[in-house]
């Protein structure tokens, strides 16, 4: 079979990739199958239901070059080159990073109680927006929610905190450094200089200052409308804040070391040695071994920490990484005939994808998209992995704005946002259904990435 008898997926076949994200959406809010949707293990069997007709899919027809694979013919070969793809090549390095920052970062307590006043939830929030691009989105978010969770414990109106943390500090603080989100690290292994992702400090700053004033006045709000009782509990439980567990902060450091330098492939830095497969992930795994027989049991203990909201997203992501595929494989090979030719027709279409496919092989279609172009005017950044081995810079630049900060528009746009809500929900706080997430990332995110488009993205 040639490259070309590879035939480019029908849109019918989009339908498993559909199905799970309205699974994910409805299921919750229905009567008779809220609860059975609580337990993990039915959104495995559901996910794996899913996979399983995308594999049927795969079996009957070539898996190509929309993968960077030799044609196979349809049939087992077919089905093992795509999940050679999605779980080896995607999954599996996805979730290892996950499991170990928010295993490690399990083992972190930042103990105390503070009165919980709109200002300490907003210093906070710009604490953890700034760490995101040091620590990892998922590192910063596992080290502050249950912190902040604690400290507004005593208060009702704790969900618009919860939310506003999974725009800054999930999602919008990590891109300022490839470590910081998935999308930015692609970029890095595609040659994308480590520390490019500096120069959007602008459309960073912006947008969390932003979104930080807005926090401060709508948590001013709602801690007036607070009872009295509440009030003065909040005031009279004090505690000063304490640190324990800090030395996995050491482990951490061997993590983002880990990520940035043993890339499968390629020689590691200053050494003729070439990585292997997975070192990277046995590395990782063996951090976070090393983390957990290191931190006292009681830590954990006090972080209330167990393994239920990684598991969801394990769940949840093994189904979504093979169901894309089919999408992910129509953008391949039908996004140089989009139309998209301007900084903000890339900001808007990496965005809307990022919100509902995971954001880093998101990244990936529309950097290559991106690298096909060669619009005149545009300044290109040489030496990355693309057809022509350059890429416009202001579409990259969009590229990378557009994965990042839209990822925070729905629970499934980035692994950080999931373990978030399940966290918090843990913890008691109610948050809003899937739908009811997305109305307040219309209201809020949404004019504020238009105001991000009119600034830093013009014609």
């Amino acid at each position: 079979m040639t490259h070309e008898a590879v035939p480019i997926p029908s849109l019918a076949w989009v339908g498993p990739f559909a199905a799970l994200l309205l699974c994910i959406a409805l299921l919750p809010l229905i009567r008779p199958t809220s609860r059975w949707w609580e337990h993990n293990r039915n959104k495995l069997i559901v996910a794996i239901a899913l996979a399983i007709v995308t594999a049927i899919h795969y079996y009957s027809r070539g898996f190509g070059m929309a993968h960077g694979e030799h044609a196979s013919e349809p049939g087992w070969p077919t089905v093992i080159a795509m999940l050679r793809h999605a779980v080896l090549g995607d999954y599996v390095p996805f979730i290892v990073l996950l499991f170990s920052l928010y295993t490690i970062s399990g083992g972190i307590n930042l103990r105390g109680d503070v009165p919980a006043h709109p200002a300490t939830n907003t210093v906070l929030l710009a604490v953890g927006a700034l760490l995101a691009s040091f620590v990892g989105t998922t590192g910063a978010a596992m080290l502050l929610i249950r912190p902040l969770l604690q400290i507004n414990s005593e208060r009702r109106h704790v969900r618009h905190t919860v939310i506003f943390f999974i725009f800054l500090v999930c999602n919008i603080g990590g891109c300022l450094l490839p470590i910081g989100d998935p999308p930015l690290f692609l970029g890095y292994l595609r040659g994308v200089p480590f520390l490019w992702t500096f120069q959007l400090w602008r459309e960073w700053l912006f947008c969390v200052a932003l979104l930080l004033v807005v926090y401060y006045v709508w948590d001013t709000y709602a801690y007036r409308h607070e009872t009295q009782a509440d009030l003065r509990l909040d005031e009279s439980v004090r505690q000063p804040l304490r640190l324990r567990g800090g030395h996995n902060f050491v482990w951490v450091l061997g993590v983002i070391l880990a990520v940035a330098l043993l890339v499968p492939g390629r020689k590691l830095a200053g050494t003729p040695w070439v990585v292997p497969d997975f070192l990277r992930e046995a590395v990782l795994l063996g951090l976070t071994l090393a983390a957990w027989l290191t931190t006292p049991k009681q830590i954990r203990a006090d972080n209330r920490f167990n393994f239920i909201a990684i598991t969801e997203v394990a769940f949840l992501f093994i189904g979504i990484f093979i169901c894309m595929q089919v999408p992910i494989e129509i953008l391949k090979a039908r996004g140089p005939a989009l139309g998209l030719h301007k900084p903000w027709h890339f900001f808007w279409a990496s965005g809307a994808l990022s919100s509902f496919l995971d954001n880093a092989p998101t990244y990936a279609v529309y950097f290559a998209t991106a690298g096909s172009l060669h619009e005149s005017g545009m300044p290109l950044l040489n030496g990355v992995a693309t057809a022509s081995g350059a890429i416009p810079i202001p579409l990259l630049i969009a590229v990378s704005l557009g994965s990042v900060f839209m990822g925070a528009n729905t629970y499934i746009g980035n692994g950080p946002n999931f373990m978030v809500k399940s966290i918090a929900e843990q913890a008691g706080v109610q948050m809003p259904s899937f739908f009811g997430y997305m109305g307040y990332s219309i209201a809020i995110l949404i004019p504020l990435f238009v105001l991000v488009t009119v600034l830093f993205m013009p014609g």
